[in-house]
């Protein structure tokens, strides 16, 4: 089970409302506004669907994004570039591991300022996820 949700800062409603968090026991929630009654999501199933979505994007492209990576990094040899994208080609498998671990309050910020969104509705279901860079439907 998640400690806290991970995409705190960066969930809102369809009216664009920013989902506060809280816990229900030991359980991390998003709480999303429904007309006055607040409605306790668990975390766990919209982080686990943003999760996915941004591991679907990145399927077939391990061996780009390990490359560039390791430029990024300033290691651009063979065994670094192999152990990125064996990690990037393992990514659903790391899911309960981020959970633990959390997503660092900077790197949240930062994913805000550059316009990363989880829109979601009242019934905790992903909407659409806005990703800085991506293009959306119909734009080229």
């Amino acid at each position: 089970m998640p400690k806290q949700p991970l995409f705190a800062g960066l969930v809102v409603d369809e009216s664009s409302r920013f989902a506060e968090t809280a816990f229900v026991g030991d359980e991390p929630c998003y709480v999303v506004d429904d007309a006055g009654f607040r409605r306790h999501i668990p975390s766990e199933q919209i982080d686990r669907a943003v999760f996915k979505q941004i591991t679907d994007l990145m399927k077939g492209s391990e061996d780009f994004i390990s490359e560039q990576t390791a430029k990024m990094l300033g290691q651009e040899d063979v065994f670094t570039k192999a152990a990125i994208e064996q990690q990037l080609k393992n990514m659903d498998k790391q899911f309960d591991q981020l959970a633990q671990n959390g997503i660092p309050e900077d790197m949240r910020a930062y994913l805000g300022m550059m316009g990363f969104r989880v829109v979601i509705n009242v019934h905790g279901e992903v909407v659409r996820v806005e990703q800085p860079g991506a293009a959306g439907d119909g734009e080229e």
